[in-house]
């Protein structure tokens, strides 16, 4: 399993949003950190098909970014995470399922699974307006599993969380990088951690660290404040 990242280079006018950045991905949890407009979001609208690059490829074990198949693998959940305030987590998901093309029978058995799995469980019946942030947050990261992905992309999934609900969140994404290809977008050190076997930093555009959590021999937080200096407050 590899997600082959070549070359990759986005650039609106005169700015270049990403700059001829390369990578392979593996099973694991990716942990993509730089400060706001690093470029980490147009990154991963990138990695999802949603933005055509200006030039480089994205390809899963051989399949083009633009393909259907390409889609079925992929599972995402974008920084604005759009929900129908008058639906039901229940009925929110198996909406979602539809709209991927997967049947009824296991639309059902997947909501339910996946409700458990983020302990919404309790929630389903509820209209999603009266959701917490980290519950909505939650039923975010369980619309995102609906197809068994294999590609996970996650851009800002614990903006507005309490620190309970990160912690929650870190343990079920650590689980997923198990048997996925898992990529967290944050400008917070902490959500990655202890957590991500593989950190990648983005500064005007372009990796400037990529390597092994285990290749940072002092804290994470230093390491990062060193590279960026006070760009991580902007």
């Amino acid at each position: 399993m590899e997600l082959v990242v070549d070359r990759l280079t986005k650039q609106y006018k005169n700015k270049i949003a990403v700059d001829r950045i390369s990578f392979r991905f593996q099973e694991g949890v990716y942990g993509l950190l730089g400060a706001n407009g690093a470029g980490k979001t147009t990154l991963m609208r990138m990695l999802c098909g949603i933005l055509t690059p200006t030039g480089g490829e994205v390809s899963f074990d051989g399949m083009d970014v633009n393909t259907e198949e390409y889609r079925g693998c992929l599972g995402y959940l974008p920084q604005d995470f759009g929900y129908y305030p008058n639906f039901t987590g229940w009925d929110f998901l198996l909406y979602m399922a539809a709209l991927k093309g997967i049947g009824k029978k296991q639309a059902v058995r997947k909501t339910k699974e996946l409700l458990e799995m983020v302990s919404l469980t309790d929630m389903a019946g509820k209209k999603i307006k009266t959701y917490s942030g980290g519950m909505k947050q939650r039923l975010g990261i369980a619309q995102a599993l609906l197809n068994d992905p294999k590609i996970i992309i996650l851009d800002e999934p614990t903006a507005g969380l309490d620190p309970k609900e990160r912690v929650r969140f870190r343990n079920l994404i650590g689980e997923l990088g198990k048997d996925s290809i898992v990529i967290l977008s944050t400008h917070i050190v902490s959500d990655i951690e202890h957590i991500a076997d593989m950190i990648l930093m983005m500064k005007d555009g372009q990796l400037i660290f990529q390597g092994a959590r285990e290749e940072i021999t002092d804290d994470l937080e230093a390491f990062y404040l060193e590279n960026f200096e006070d760009e991580n407050s902007k």
